[in-house]
Protein backbone atom coordinates (compact mmCIF):
# COMPACT_ATOMS: atom_id res chain seq x y z
CA UNK A 1 0.00 0.00 0.00
CA UNK A 2 1.63 3.48 -0.88
CA UNK A 3 2.49 5.72 2.60
CA UNK A 4 -0.05 8.19 0.97
CA UNK A 5 -2.87 5.97 1.27
CA UNK A 6 -2.23 4.77 4.50
CA UNK A 7 -1.74 7.86 6.10
CA UNK A 8 -5.25 9.41 5.15
CA UNK A 9 -7.06 9.12 7.92
CA UNK A 10 -3.86 8.50 10.94
CA UNK A 11 -1.07 11.16 9.98
CA UNK A 12 1.74 10.74 12.06
CA UNK A 13 1.92 12.83 15.11
CA UNK A 14 -0.22 13.35 17.70
CA UNK A 15 -3.14 14.27 16.16
CA UNK A 16 -5.19 11.90 13.41
CA UNK A 17 -6.61 13.99 10.01
CA UNK A 18 -9.83 13.96 11.39
CA UNK A 19 -9.10 15.15 14.82
CA UNK A 20 -7.45 18.31 13.08
CA UNK A 21 -10.01 18.96 10.77
CA UNK A 22 -12.66 18.47 14.04
CA UNK A 23 -10.61 21.32 15.86
CA UNK A 24 -10.77 23.28 12.90
CA UNK A 25 -14.17 23.40 12.30
CA UNK A 26 -14.97 24.47 16.05
CA UNK A 27 -12.64 26.88 15.94
CA UNK A 28 -13.30 28.02 12.35
CA UNK A 29 -9.59 28.24 11.83
CA UNK A 30 -8.65 29.90 8.74
CA UNK A 31 -4.92 29.67 7.83
CA UNK A 32 -4.71 29.98 3.95
CA UNK A 33 -3.04 32.27 1.55
CA UNK A 34 -4.04 32.59 -1.49
CA UNK A 35 -1.11 29.93 -3.39
CA UNK A 36 -1.26 26.87 -0.71
CA UNK A 37 -5.56 26.63 -1.45
CA UNK A 38 -4.47 27.25 -5.06
CA UNK A 39 -1.77 24.26 -4.78
CA UNK A 40 -4.96 22.00 -2.43
CA UNK A 41 -7.74 22.51 -5.22
CA UNK A 42 -5.54 21.34 -8.02
CA UNK A 43 -4.52 18.25 -6.17
CA UNK A 44 -8.22 17.65 -4.87
CA UNK A 45 -9.20 18.03 -8.61
CA UNK A 46 -5.64 15.66 -9.63
CA UNK A 47 -6.48 12.99 -6.97
CA UNK A 48 -10.16 13.17 -8.10
CA UNK A 49 -9.08 12.53 -12.02
CA UNK A 50 -6.47 10.27 -11.94
CA UNK A 51 -6.08 8.69 -8.35
CA UNK A 52 -3.73 9.09 -5.07
CA UNK A 53 -1.38 6.48 -6.33
CA UNK A 54 -0.96 8.22 -9.94
CA UNK A 55 -0.44 11.34 -9.49
CA UNK A 56 2.88 12.87 -8.74
CA UNK A 57 3.92 16.31 -6.98
CA UNK A 58 4.53 17.47 -10.87
CA UNK A 59 1.32 16.87 -12.09
CA UNK A 60 -0.12 19.09 -8.95
CA UNK A 61 2.21 21.61 -9.83
CA UNK A 62 1.19 21.58 -13.28
CA UNK A 63 -2.52 21.82 -12.32
CA UNK A 64 -2.14 24.62 -10.29
CA UNK A 65 -0.08 26.71 -12.40
CA UNK A 66 3.18 26.57 -10.22
CA UNK A 67 6.40 25.55 -10.27
CA UNK A 68 7.40 22.23 -8.60
CA UNK A 69 9.49 23.96 -5.95
CA UNK A 70 6.32 26.18 -5.05
CA UNK A 71 4.72 22.94 -4.22
CA UNK A 72 7.33 21.77 -2.24
CA UNK A 73 7.93 24.69 -0.28
CA UNK A 74 4.38 24.18 1.01
CA UNK A 75 4.06 21.15 1.13
CA UNK A 76 7.24 19.00 1.75
CA UNK A 77 6.56 15.60 0.47
CA UNK A 78 3.34 13.81 -1.39
CA UNK A 79 1.98 12.51 2.11
CA UNK A 80 2.10 15.78 3.61
CA UNK A 81 -0.13 17.36 0.65
CA UNK A 82 -2.08 14.33 0.74
CA UNK A 83 -2.84 14.64 4.28
CA UNK A 84 -3.43 18.15 3.84
CA UNK A 85 -6.21 17.47 0.76
CA UNK A 86 -7.75 15.09 3.25
CA UNK A 87 -8.28 17.25 5.92
CA UNK A 88 -9.68 20.09 3.77
CA UNK A 89 -12.43 17.52 2.72
CA UNK A 90 -13.20 16.40 6.46
CA UNK A 91 -13.07 20.63 7.55
CA UNK A 92 -15.67 20.95 4.72
CA UNK A 93 -18.12 17.42 5.90
CA UNK A 94 -18.08 18.90 9.38
CA UNK A 95 -19.01 22.74 8.42
CA UNK A 96 -21.82 21.39 6.04
CA UNK A 97 -23.29 19.24 8.95
CA UNK A 98 -23.23 22.20 11.14
CA UNK A 99 -25.02 24.07 8.53
CA UNK A 100 -27.51 21.22 7.89
CA UNK A 101 -28.69 20.92 11.09
CA UNK A 102 -28.83 24.77 11.77
CA UNK A 103 -32.20 24.32 9.12
CA UNK A 104 -34.37 21.81 11.81
CA UNK A 105 -36.54 23.44 14.47
CA UNK A 106 -36.22 20.24 16.92
CA UNK A 107 -33.68 17.54 18.45
CA UNK A 108 -35.50 14.97 16.64
CA UNK A 109 -35.07 16.48 13.30
CA UNK A 110 -31.38 17.52 13.80
CA UNK A 111 -30.38 13.71 13.93
CA UNK A 112 -32.37 13.13 11.14
CA UNK A 113 -31.03 15.68 9.20
CA UNK A 114 -27.25 14.97 10.84
CA UNK A 115 -27.54 11.66 9.88
CA UNK A 116 -28.55 12.06 6.34
CA UNK A 117 -26.33 14.83 5.89
CA UNK A 118 -23.30 12.94 6.72
CA UNK A 119 -23.86 9.69 4.54
CA UNK A 120 -24.41 12.02 1.86
CA UNK A 121 -21.21 14.49 2.31
CA UNK A 122 -18.95 11.50 2.66
CA UNK A 123 -20.65 9.22 0.20
CA UNK A 124 -20.92 12.21 -2.57
CA UNK A 125 -17.40 13.30 -2.24
CA UNK A 126 -15.43 12.61 -5.11
CA UNK A 127 -12.51 12.30 -3.40
CA UNK A 128 -13.39 10.35 -0.20
CA UNK A 129 -16.54 9.03 -0.95
CA UNK A 130 -14.45 7.39 -4.32
CA UNK A 131 -11.92 6.28 -1.91
CA UNK A 132 -14.43 4.23 0.12
CA UNK A 133 -16.57 3.51 -3.35
CA UNK A 134 -13.04 2.12 -5.69
CA UNK A 135 -11.10 1.37 -2.98
CA UNK A 136 -12.36 0.47 0.58
CA UNK A 137 -9.50 -2.03 1.03
CA UNK A 138 -6.90 1.07 1.24
CA UNK A 139 -9.08 3.35 3.00
CA UNK A 140 -11.85 1.64 5.29
CA UNK A 141 -9.53 -0.71 6.99
CA UNK A 142 -7.64 2.81 8.21
CA UNK A 143 -11.19 3.53 9.74
CA UNK A 144 -11.02 0.47 11.93
CA UNK A 145 -8.23 -0.14 12.57
CA UNK A 146 -6.61 2.75 14.18
CA UNK A 147 -7.61 2.22 17.76
CA UNK A 148 -10.43 3.66 17.67
CA UNK A 149 -9.26 7.52 16.95
CA UNK A 150 -11.61 8.02 13.94
CA UNK A 151 -14.62 6.95 15.81
CA UNK A 152 -13.80 8.66 18.91
CA UNK A 153 -13.21 12.08 17.14
CA UNK A 154 -16.88 11.97 15.32
CA UNK A 155 -18.52 10.95 18.96
CA UNK A 156 -17.18 13.80 20.29
CA UNK A 157 -18.12 15.91 17.70
CA UNK A 158 -21.83 14.61 18.12
CA UNK A 159 -22.24 14.18 21.54
CA UNK A 160 -21.21 17.83 21.42
CA UNK A 161 -23.80 18.46 19.57
CA UNK A 162 -25.94 16.13 21.79
CA UNK A 163 -24.66 18.45 25.08
CA UNK A 164 -25.73 21.45 23.45
CA UNK A 165 -29.47 20.18 23.12
CA UNK A 166 -28.71 19.12 26.69
CA UNK A 167 -28.02 23.13 27.87
CA UNK A 168 -30.90 24.46 25.56
CA UNK A 169 -33.22 21.64 27.14
CA UNK A 170 -33.90 20.26 24.05
CA UNK A 171 -32.90 16.70 25.72
CA UNK A 172 -33.08 15.15 28.74
CA UNK A 173 -30.15 15.87 30.96
CA UNK A 174 -29.78 12.13 32.22
CA UNK A 175 -29.14 11.30 28.74
CA UNK A 176 -25.59 9.47 28.16
CA UNK A 177 -24.35 11.69 25.13
CA UNK A 178 -21.22 10.01 24.71
CA UNK A 179 -23.00 6.55 24.93
CA UNK A 180 -25.73 7.70 22.29
CA UNK A 181 -22.54 9.70 20.17
CA UNK A 182 -21.12 6.29 20.06
CA UNK A 183 -23.87 4.30 18.81
CA UNK A 184 -24.93 6.91 16.23
CA UNK A 185 -21.84 6.81 14.50
CA UNK A 186 -21.08 3.13 14.93
CA UNK A 187 -24.38 2.74 13.01
CA UNK A 188 -22.98 5.49 10.32
CA UNK A 189 -20.09 3.83 10.23
CA UNK A 190 -21.36 0.74 9.30
CA UNK A 191 -23.72 2.16 6.41
CA UNK A 192 -20.40 3.96 5.41
CA UNK A 193 -17.95 0.83 5.24
CA UNK A 194 -20.37 -2.03 4.65
CA UNK A 195 -23.28 -1.89 1.47
CA UNK A 196 -26.46 -2.67 2.21
CA UNK A 197 -29.16 -4.16 0.21
CA UNK A 198 -31.84 -2.80 2.44
CA UNK A 199 -31.68 0.64 2.72
CA UNK A 200 -30.80 2.79 -0.69
CA UNK A 201 -27.84 4.86 1.15
CA UNK A 202 -28.86 7.48 -1.95
CA UNK A 203 -32.31 8.11 -0.84
CA UNK A 204 -32.68 10.45 1.74
CA UNK A 205 -36.00 9.43 2.25
CA UNK A 206 -34.88 6.03 3.44
CA UNK A 207 -31.84 7.03 4.89
CA UNK A 208 -34.59 10.11 7.19
CA UNK A 209 -36.94 6.94 7.74
CA UNK A 210 -34.12 4.77 9.12
CA UNK A 211 -32.82 7.83 11.20
CA UNK A 212 -36.64 8.23 13.11
CA UNK A 213 -36.86 4.68 13.36
CA UNK A 214 -33.49 3.56 15.13
CA UNK A 215 -31.52 6.92 16.18
CA UNK A 216 -34.14 9.09 17.65
CA UNK A 217 -35.34 6.97 19.78
CA UNK A 218 -31.69 7.28 21.60
CA UNK A 219 -32.65 10.49 22.60
CA UNK A 220 -35.25 9.10 25.13
CA UNK A 221 -32.95 8.10 28.15
CA UNK A 222 -33.35 4.65 29.35
CA UNK A 223 -36.52 4.24 32.17
CA UNK A 224 -35.52 3.73 35.76
CA UNK A 225 -35.61 -0.21 36.75
CA UNK A 226 -38.08 0.64 38.72
CA UNK A 227 -40.44 1.80 36.21
CA UNK A 228 -39.64 -1.43 34.05
CA UNK A 229 -41.46 -3.72 36.51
Amino acid sequence: MEPALSALMTASGAESLLERAYIDAVEQVDDMDETRAQILDAAYEQFCRMGVQRSTMEDVARRAGVSRITVYRRFATKNALVEHVVRREFRRYFDQFLRDIQQAETAADRVVLGFVSSLRAIRSNPLIGGLIATEPDLLVPSMISDGGRTLATVRQFVAGQLRQEQRAGNVSSDLDADLVAEMMVRISASFLGIPSHLVDLDDDEQLAMVARRFLVPMLEPPAPLADRE
